[in-house]
């Protein structure tokens, strides 16, 4: 099943985002689940958040796989909301 992540940063946060970024791509490829995704910008185009789109399970495995997500563990944001997701619109240019 697809979920989506979608995450602010707190703010003033971008020390560590870079900090931890290495750490989140290291789970990303670790847990292999990720089918896309990448950061909000903010104004001046920085990043400033994320939304990712990824498998698991269930809405518990998916809380879980976002808990130990090292941005998360961290606490780089200041909010964050995971959903179930479809694909429907132009799916025949992704692999899901």
């Amino acid at each position: 099943m697809l979920f989506v992540l979608t995450a602010i940063d707190k703010p003033d946060a971008l020390a560590l985002r870079m900090a931890t970024r290495e750490a989140h791509f290291d789970y990303a490829r670790k847990t292999g689940v990720i089918r896309m995704g990448g950061p909000f910008l903010d104004e001046k185009g920085n990043m400033a958040g994320s939304l990712i789109i990824f498998e698991a399970e269930d809405l518990e495995a998916a809380k879980r796989w976002a808990a130990q997500d090292p941005y998360a563990k961290a606490g780089l944001f200041a909010r964050s909301e995971i959903r179930p997701w479809k694909l429907t619109f132009n799916p025949r240019n992704f692999e899901f």
